[in-house]
C-alpha cells in the first residue's frame, strides 16, 4: 500500500441561503477541484466557528490549508482600520476562524497555501494591516474584479496585469522568470506587511501580490491574484507550479507522520 493522500482543510465563507435565515459555510468549486487535481491533495472543508476552541486540536489532523478568497472583506478591527461602511459585506465568522488556524498552522510547522483573500488573512493574523479601497490610493490602478452585464465569468478572471517577482525569490527562483501575468479581483490589499513575512511579488503599481512566511519549514505562500483559475485554463506556470510545490510540502509532511 502506498504513502496516504496529504488532507488539506479549506477555508469557508459564510453565505446566506436564498430566501431563508439560514447560512451555509461554501467554498468555490474550482478552489477544491485545483487542489485535488494540481496538488494530489484529499480536500476537506473547514467549518467557519467563530467560537473554536481548540485549533490546534484541528490543525493536527491536518497536513496542511488553503485560504481561498471570499466576498467579504476582513473586519478592520482585526488591524485596527477604520471601520467599514454600513452596507459593506462582512464574515465574522471566517475572520475569527482563519485568524485562528493560521497561527496554530504556522505553529505546527504545516503547510499553508492563501489566496485573494488568503494572502490578507495570513498578512492580518501576523500583526499586518489592509488598505480598504486600493483604487483610492494616490498612484495605483483599479484592482476589483470587472463590472458590467455581459460580462463572462472566464473575462472576470482572465489576466490583467503584470506583478515583478521578487529577484531572488522563492517565487522568481520557481519559475526562473521576472514577471508575469495575473487576474485581478481585490478591493482591499497589503498595507503594512505582517512580522515574519517576505514579499514575493508586486504589481507595477506597488501593491503587494505575494507573500511568503520566511521563517517557514516548507510552504507558507499566499498570492493576491485567483490562482485556481489559471493553471488549466491559461496554462500559467507560476499557478500550477504554486499547487504543485504546495501538494509536494503536504505530501511530505504526511509521510512524516505515518
Amino acid at each position: 500500500m502506498g504513502d496516504r493522500k496529504p488532507v488539506i482543510g479549506v477555508a469557508t465563507s459564510t453565505i446566506p441561503m436564498p430566501n431563508t435565515e439560514f447560512f451555509a459555510f461554501t467554498t468555490g468549486t474550482r478552489s477544491i477541484k485545483s487542489l485535488v487535481t494540481f496538488s494530489d491533495c484529499v480536500a476537506v472543508q473547514i467549518p467557519s466557528v467563530a467560537n473554536m476552541e481548540d485549533c490546534n486540536e484541528l490543525i493536527s489532523r491536518l497536513d496542511g490549508i488553503m485560504l481561498t478568497g471570499g466576498r467579504a472583506n476582513i473586519e478592520p478591527h482585526h488591524f485596527g482600520g477604520k471601520p467599514f461602511p454600513d452596507d459593506e459585506i462582512i464574515d465574522p465568522e471566517r475572520d475569527k476562524t482563519a485568524l485562528c488556524i493560521i497561527p496554530a498552522c504556522i505553529a505546527a510547522g504545516k503547510p499553508i497555501l492563501g489566496i485573494c483573500r488568503g494572502i490578507q488573512e495570513i498578512n492580518v493574523a501576523l500583526g499586518g494591516t489592509l488598505h480598504y479601497r486600493i483604487h483610492l490610493l494616490d498612484g495605483k490602478n483599479d484592482h476589483r474584479m470587472r463590472q458590467g452585464d455581459h460580462i463572462l465569468t472566464e473575462e472576470i478572471f482572465d489576466l490583467r496585469h503584470i506583478v515583478k517577482l521578487t529577484p531572488g525569490g522563492y517565487l522568481n527562483k520557481l519559475v526562473k522568470q521576472n514577471s508575469y501575468l495575473v487576474n485581478s479581483l481585490h478591493g482591499q490589499g497589503i498595507d503594512k506587511l505582517g512580522k515574519g513575512l517576505t514579499i514575493e511579488a508586486v504589481s507595477e503599481d506597488g501593491v503587494v501580490e505575494a507573500i511568503r512566511v520566511t521563517e517557514h519549514p516548507n510552504f507558507a505562500v499566499g498570492v493576491q491574484w485567483h490562482a485556481e483559475h489559471i493553471p488549466s485554463k491559461k496554462n500559467h506556470e507560476l499557478s500550477l507550479r504554486l499547487f504543485q510545490e504546495f501538494g509536494k510540502a503536504a505530501r511530505q509532511h504526511a509521510k512524516a507522520r505515518n
